[in-house]
């Protein structure tokens, strides 16, 4: 044994690293809590192979270009590849991509660890984007509670609050106890603010 510590249980002070997904034809703004260090390496949102958000968004919009057509890619060019996809699905479809942290202090991936967060700019965001965002969803119990205590104040503020706002549950494979099928219906809401 070296007497070293393992990284994955010692917080580390972590920055988001990439930019939003958003255009002027947005509709739904999704914010996770803070992107995992697989999404961070991959510079992408939901980029953990386990997290189940772009199956649940396949499934919402009847659409799977999003997933991987032949397995998880393997170089990084596949990946590139997936990401590419992934963010063309996401502008089609009028939905944006951020999170509710700029900056924190977390251990791995562990969404109750996240301290001293400090919030991205969402009203910022919103306004410079003029994008007509009809809902904000927050993917997971720990990006809710962020986003109520660190965000829902400054869109007070900008006049920004009148949009409405839903907590659905996370799709991480952490969150075991909600099935596929399960997570896709409460996302339906996703789907259902889009233009018809």
């Amino acid at each position: 044994m070296s007497g070293k510590a393992d990284s994955r249980n010692v917080p580390q002070h972590v920055e988001h690293g990439f930019g939003p997904v958003i255009d002027a034809d947005s509709r739904v703004l999704v914010l996770g809590s803070m992107p995992s260090p697989k999404s961070r390496e991959a510079d992408f949102y939901y980029m953990h192979r386990s997290n189940r958000f772009w199956p649940v968004m396949a499934a919402a919009f009847g659409d799977d270009s999003c997933l991987p057509a032949d397995g998880w890619p393997a170089s990084a060019d596949g990946l590139a590849g997936l990401v590419a996809a992934r963010r063309a699905f996401a502008l089609d479809h009028h939905v944006a991509l951020w999170d509710v942290i700029a900056s924190c202090d977390i251990t791995g991936a562990s969404d109750a660890s996240i301290r001293n967060a400090v919030p991205n700019d969402i009203p910022g965001l919103l306004r410079s984007s003029g994008a007509p965002i009809r809902r904000i969803v927050l993917t997971g119990a720990r990006a809710a509670q962020l986003y109520r205590r660190l965000v829902a104040p400054r869109m007070a503020d900008a006049g920004l609050d009148a949009i409405p706002v839903t907590p659905l549950p996370s799709t991480s494979a952490a969150n075991a106890a909600m099935s596929l099928p399960r997570l896709a219906e409460a996302y339906r809401v996703v789907a259902d603010a889009m233009p018809r």
